[in-house]
């Protein structure tokens, strides 16, 4: 097979042209697609455990444990372990991070905007199945 006709190929593609999009989109808050994503988590919540936080992201729990660093250091969350648990470490958003919901809400319903406008409607929620059908199967385990 042509290599660019390989899905792998094509995916990865896709996947690095929107991900550069939207990082150039999201360096005026200084905030990367993945701190977004923990953002985005967060919204709405009191708190969420890293554990669960990288479930919910597809992520390792020692790749999201980097990621809350540097967002701790931005001041964008804090680390709270929790009374009633020592075990649990709770991550909460920071007024500072709550600040940019609504700015980075409006840049990613743009992005999606400006990546999808050349799909009908129902091409976009074909296209949005198909992904979801990909990311759900094991591949032979």
């Amino acid at each position: 097979m042509e290599l660019k006709e390989c899905i792998n190929f094509l995916l990865t593609n896709a996947q690095h042209n929107v991900f550069q999009y939207l990082s150039k989109r999201l360096t005026e808050y200084d905030v990367t697609p993945v701190q977004h994503g923990v953002l985005s988590c967060l919204m709405g919540k009191s708190y969420d455990t890293p554990k669960h936080l990288a479930e919910s992201m597809s992520l390792e729990t020692s790749t999201i444990s980097g990621v809350l660093d540097r967002m701790q250091k931005k001041g964008l969350i804090d680390r709270v372990i929790n009374k009633e648990d020592r075990r649990e470490v709770q991550v909460r958003l920071t007024d500072k991070g709550r600040e940019l919901e609504e700015k980075i809400t409006v840049i990613i319903d743009e992005v999606n905007a400006e990546v999808l406008k050349s799909f009908s409607e129902e091409e976009v929620a074909s296209l949005k199945d198909f992904l979801r059908a990909i990311a759900s199967d094991s591949f032979g385990e």
